[in-house]
């Protein structure tokens, strides 16, 4: 039997260790978490988020869009945080996103609800920054949650698997993503899409970052079997505005903006107007 004693040590220790926590813990923690993305981070390069292409590395950042689309009907949607939300680094060469539901608004008789949720797992596979190769190349699984409101989300979850790599050439630098969306259920009527992203950017003075994307999905199955949708992306990243003079601090600002042009006969909206804010931490 347990005595009385050893019941009382224990409960002390405990105590000892949940005060020993709570007032060195937490700093120690978030020390820890900030030397090992520093570190990580420092081994790829620090090219800035394109607009809409997936980065081609990791990312430790807190993000939100504005998207305001055009359709050929001249409805226009307005979609706020368009799928964005947190990436973090909690491990050497993993990033996780947790990406809440967006809002999605009608000037049409569509009802006005919330989107899917969504989450994002990637792996850095190999990476070089400016003075090892600059370039990049990672695989990442996302995966959606049919939490949408009155068909603001899809029908059935989704998986989507995409690889992602890019290459720098001095002040140029050329990123590249290939994925397909696999819905979990509901496969005869959604149907499969293969998405195709390719970005370049230009690093003009300091901050100033032009860019253009191709941003294309090809459709197999479902209501557009066979159809292909792409846009074509000017855009214009300002990266990055330093909010602390310590270099050991990432804590920057990263904003940028886009018009995304329709470039084939079939497209869900002419055009779209994409603003973004990031956060890096």
């Amino acid at each position: 039997m347990i005595s009385k004693t050893a019941i009382v040590c224990a409960l002390l220790a405990l105590v000892g260790s949940v005060r020993s926590f709570a007032q060195s813990g937490p700093s120690e923690l978030f020390t820890a978490w900030q030397d090992r993305v520093r570190s990580t981070l420092a081994q790829q390069s620090a090219w800035p988020i394109p607009l809409v292409t997936a980065s081609s590395g990791l990312l430790q950042v807190a993000r939100t869009d504005i998207v305001r689309q055009i359709t050929p009907a001249e409805t226009e949607t307005w979609n706020y945080d368009n799928t964005k939300g947190i990436a973090l680094v909690p491990w050497y060469k993993v990033e996780f996103d947790a990406l809440p539901p967006p809002y999605i608004q009608h000037n049409s008789k569509a009802e006005d609800g919330f989107g899917d949720f969504s989450m994002l797992l990637k792996y850095r596979l190999a990476a070089g920054n400016a003075a090892h190769g600059d370039y990049s190349v990672s695989f990442a699984v996302a995966g959606t949650l049919p939490t949408g409101s009155y068909k603001n989300g899809s029908l059935a979850a989704t998986i989507a698997p995409t690889i992602c790599a890019g290459k720098g050439f001095r002040r140029f630098d050329v990123q590249s993503t290939l994925g397909v969306i696999l819905p979990a259920g509901d496969t005869a009527k959604l149907g499969r899409a293969v998405v195709w992203n390719t970005v370049g950017q230009y690093h003009v003075a300091k901050w100033f970052w032009p860019e253009i994307e191709g941003n294309a999905t090809f459709y197999h199955g479902g209501a557009n079997d066979g159809r292909v949708q792409n846009f074509v992306t000017p855009g214009l990243m300002l990266s990055k505005f330093k909010l602390e003079r310590d270099e050991r601090n990432r804590l920057a600002l990263v904003f940028g903006g886009g018009m995304q042009i329709a470039a084939t006969q079939f497209h869900t909206y002419n055009h779209g107007l994409v603003l973004t804010t990031r956060m890096l931490f």
